[in-house]
């Protein structure tokens, strides 16, 4: 996860920066730690590069959407097997062997080839929030990794890249998704910081991902598992997720400017 760097438009993330964080502040009954947040996103403005404060600011303004995303993911067929059967995720997406198996147009192929491309791991994430160390359920503890662990694949389904506004877009699209106030305070901050460098086209490409967000199936109750294995178009229609076209536009605008 690379969230909003420098801008200086779309160039790529360098390799994977994500290291473990100073400062682990732990969630304190659900409430809200606005100064926490703020000083963090200071922080996190000052010197993009510090991956762990998006963790912080996220855990301060979280309040009980973890908890609530939780309960719904129990409720589901889905949820109650991948608890039953204790899986975990980062299991699947850090063995390559079997991810360059699968077939040449599945997701898993798409997924291989964007963090080889990108210089990334799975490894990395898990690095950058230790602060999961903090919640004691071990259901909840296991969805919290298993949301964390999907934020690459979310990257590759979107067609949202590792650009600093494809970072931003993909926030605003999964804070549509789960809610948590953390992650749509670091999104509208990053919105802020590319008005200027690529224009008011930014917002509409924004409010778009949002949207697509809200339209979209409510992606950590998938089978990620599963998916990996399907084609990634068909991956796309069976989740509700179109080609981020206003995105893709302002990328090929502006790249030529850097």
């Amino acid at each position: 996860m690379t969230m909003p760097q420098d801008t200086k438009g779309p160039t790529q993330a360098s390799v994977d920066q994500r290291a473990r964080p100073g400062s682990t502040e732990p969630r304190v009954n659900g409430r809200l730690q606005p100064l926490t947040a703020f000083r963090a996103l200071r922080r996190l403005i000052a010197d993009p590069e510090r991956t762990e404060e998006v963790f912080v600011v996220i855990r301060a303004l979280s309040g009980t959407s973890l908890e609530q995303g939780y309960a719904r993911f129990r409720a589901t067929a889905l949820g109650q097997r991948v608890l039953a059967e204790q899986r975990v995720l980062i299991d699947r997406l850090t063995d390559r062997t079997a991810l360059r198996a699968l077939p040449a147009d599945s997701l898993g192929r798409a997924y291989l080839t964007f963090v080889e491309r990108e210089g990334i791991t799975a490894e990395g994430l898990v690095e950058a929030s230790d602060h999961e160390s903090l919640i004691a359920d071990p259901g909840l503890l296991l969805f919290s990794q298993r949301q964390r662990d999907m934020h690459d694949l979310w990257h590759v389904t979107t067609g949202y890249g590792r650009d600093t506004f494809g970072e931003v877009c993909l926030l605003a699209f999964t804070y549509a998704q789960t809610r948590n106030r953390g992650l749509g305070v670091i999104a509208l901050a990053g919105l802020a910081k590319h008005l200027r460098p690529m224009g008011w086209g930014v917002l509409s490409a924004f409010i778009t991902a949002y949207r697509a967000g809200k339209r979209a199936r409510w992606l950590p109750a998938e089978d990620w598992e599963l998916l990996l294995t399907r084609p990634l178009d068909e991956v796309r229609t069976t989740l509700g997720i179109s080609d981020p076209v206003r995105y893709r536009s302002l990328i090929a605008q502006a790249a030529p400017a850097y």
